[in-house]
């Protein structure tokens, strides 16, 4: 008794093991596979018959992985050709199944196939556990296999054991891939800044605006400034936006820094008509998050700002992107609407970048069309992108509206957008980004006309 146990203790731990095996290739819920039709092809044609088929067994079924000729199906594991080879581990080669009344009998399987010879080699791991059977079948007896031919089934088995190697190869390089990509994906969530080192910079004040000034083109005056966030850690110093911005987007502070810029601006211009009344006609440029312009109430909001701090609403300018109208299309006209009922300045930021701007222009109430700084880039590649621009400045002034040009850096393209009537700019040609207290000693110029403007007006320049 105890060596029965023994023995049925030992063939279950081998089918567990065997069971194991066959689970890493990960093969019996995945479709059929060419390289596998391949092998069944070649098996049915060397030997000549009528039909050959690749299967897998788990506990209770036999899979069919690939059939060349007659369809075959997934059937019961019992009284299967996969069971014959597993019990004998090694080929089944049955010349004449009318001759043959073993109780082991593969009824099912022969009667589907309409088979009276097979032939069946294992399909082993490289620890020689049986995995599958790789079986050729014919309508009628035939003598059974030469040593040669024997060998030369069990070598297209051995074919088919190779390529679950393979397989296997393939699957591991895919989950390390993945985990690589996880662990990065992790180190990205990990990496700076993460939403507490955001959230702490709102809370100890850590963000600050400095203000690129824009400019009259034909004459270097100071005529506004456009507020841009940066990020003053004790530890890494100035900090630009393109480090941090899309980490506020990814955890949902965006909103709340983009808020607290805009309360910032506010006090801003409060501060600076206070040290000048001249300064009461400077605008300040602040950009809206699509996030804020999605916002619920956000005129009332403005409204409110523009009351606690007492300044006029013409001071005040929203610049806003397409991508963050386009998306809000059904709700952006009732928005646009009640902030151009206050008197806001409103500004498309990045013109011609996103979707289809110019059906909506006649529609949003703008004031101001900025063009993009890639466009002015280009300027000097030919005439394509000089028509570009030439574009944006007549249909600005066909309706009424005022142009930026963003990014001017060169003389060549200053002359260039002047010469073509362009208003107004910015760009490091006339001056970078500042600090609030380097805006105030620039405003205290004469005139407010930039020192380093690169020439004199001449009127042979000059829009006509």
């Amino acid at each position: 008794m105890q060596q029965e146990m023994a023995i049925h203790q030992a063939g279950s731990s081998s089918e567990s093991s065997r069971l194991a095996a066959l689970a890493s290739y990960k093969i019996l819920d995945t479709p059929p596979e060419p390289g596998y039709d391949a092998i069944t092809r070649l098996a049915a044609e060397y030997f000549r018959a009528d039909s050959a088929g690749l299967a897998f067994g788990d506990e209770s079924r036999v899979w069919i992985k690939s059939a060349w000729g007659k369809h075959a199906r997934e059937i019961p594991r019992q009284n299967s050709i996969f069971n014959l080879v597993l019990a004998r581990n090694g080929p089944v080669v049955v010349a004449d199944m009318a001759g043959w009344n073993s109780p082991e009998r593969p009824i099912f399987m022969l009667h589907l196939l309409n088979a009276a010879f097979f032939a069946s080699a294992p399909v082993r791991s490289p620890d020689g556990k049986i995995l599958g059977v790789l079986t050729i079948f014919s309508r009628a007896p035939r003598p059974g296999l030469s040593a040669h031919e024997l060998r030369t089934l069990e070598n297209l088995a051995q074919i088919v054991a190779n390529h679950l190697e393979l397989r296997k190869l393939r699957l591991v390089s895919s989950q390390r891939t993945k985990m690589r990509r996880a662990e990065a994906a992790l180190d990205t969530s990990k990496a700076w800044p993460r939403r507490a080192d955001l959230r702490r910079a709102l809370d100890r004040r850590e963000f600050v605006l400095h203000y690129q000034p824009e400019v009259d083109l034909a004459t270097g005056r100071i005529v506004g400034v456009e507020a841009l966030i940066r990020w003053m850690d004790p530890e890494r110093g100035l900090v630009s936006p393109m480090e941090f911005i899309p980490q506020a987007e990814k955890y949902g502070l965006i909103l709340p820094i983009g808020d607290w810029g805009l309360v910032e601006a506010c006090s801003q211009i409060r501060e600076w008509n206070c040290s000048d009344p001249l300064n009461g006609t400077l605008r300040v440029l602040v950009n809206l998050s699509a996030r804020q312009f999605a916002r619920t109430g956000l005129a009332d909001h403005v409204e409110s700002l523009l009351i606690q701090f007492g300044i006029s609403s013409r001071q005040l300018g929203l610049e806003m992107t397409e991508s963050s109208l386009i998306p809000n299309i059904h709700t952006a006209v009732d928005v646009l609407g009640g902030l151009h009922n206050l008197g806001v300045v409103l500004l498309m930021d990045d013109f011609g970048t996103g979707y289809s701007s110019l059906n909506y222009l006649h529609t949003f109430p703008f004031d101001v069309l900025k063009i993009d700084r890639s466009f002015v880039s280009r300027i000097h590649e030919g005439e394509q992108p000089r028509q570009i621009v030439r574009t944006i400045i007549e249909l600005a002034r066909v309706l009424g509206m005022d142009v930026v040009a963003e990014g001017i850096e060169t003389y060549d393209q200053f002359l260039f957008l002047r010469k073509l009537g362009c208003r107004y700019g910015q760009g490091f040609l006339f001056a970078r980004p500042m600090p609030a207290s380097e805006i105030t000693n620039l405003l205290r110029l004469p005139g407010r006309i930039l020192p380093d403007f690169p020439e004199p007006c001449e009127p042979a320049l000059l829009p006509a």
